[in-house]
């Protein structure tokens, strides 16, 4: 355990800043997987708002840092292209 103050603090930051990280982490996997288990159900009702939350989800963790650009623009692209090729026009 730290002895200092300044080391306390930043023992608590560090705490802080991995919820939040793990927080971010979670709810970009946790809506990729879903969106990919509606498409193999071949569920097509809510497919454009879980893509659309989605973005929003990736654009969120890029613009706090947990996320580089280009892999959150791949994942998005990736999945829309996925979502693309499975629904009916």
């Amino acid at each position: 355990m730290p002895i200092k103050q300044a080391a306390k603090k930043s023992l608590r930051q560090a705490g802080v800043r991995t919820l939040r990280n793990l927080k971010q982490k979670n709810r970009v996997k946790d809506l990729s997987k879903k969106i990919v288990k509606a498409l193999t159900n071949k569920e097509t009702a809510k497919i454009k708002e879980m893509l659309q939350a989605h973005q929003q989800a990736v654009d969120k963790a890029i613009k706090s840092g947990w996320l580089k650009k280009n892999a959150g623009n791949r994942k998005k692209s990736r999945l829309a292209a996925r979502a693309k090729k499975l629904l009916p026009q």
